[in-house]
């Protein structure tokens, strides 16, 4: 594990007030709170960038031609 750099945050101080409730509750910091949440949000980045690699070879379809396909086929 590399070591922790230091950031400075501001949250809404219903956040924040929300925020040390939870900490409290779950005797953890807000740090590790924080960056727990900040790490889920990475991942789902880095799940939405795999999928956009694996997606991007397939055809691209306007929106115009695919609504005017549909009405043709009766759909709409």
């Amino acid at each position: 594990m590399s070591t922790p750099k230091r950031a400075t945050v501001y949250f809404d101080a219903e956040v924040h007030k929300a925020l040390r409730l939870r900490a409290a509750a779950t005797d953890r910091s807000i740090s590790d709170m924080v960056n727990d949440a900040v790490k889920v949000s990475l991942t789902e980045d880095a799940l939405d960038l795999q999928a956009f690699n694996e997606r991007q070879a397939e055809p691209a379809e306007s929106f115009d031609d695919f609504v005017m396909g549909m009405k043709q086929r009766g759909l709409i």
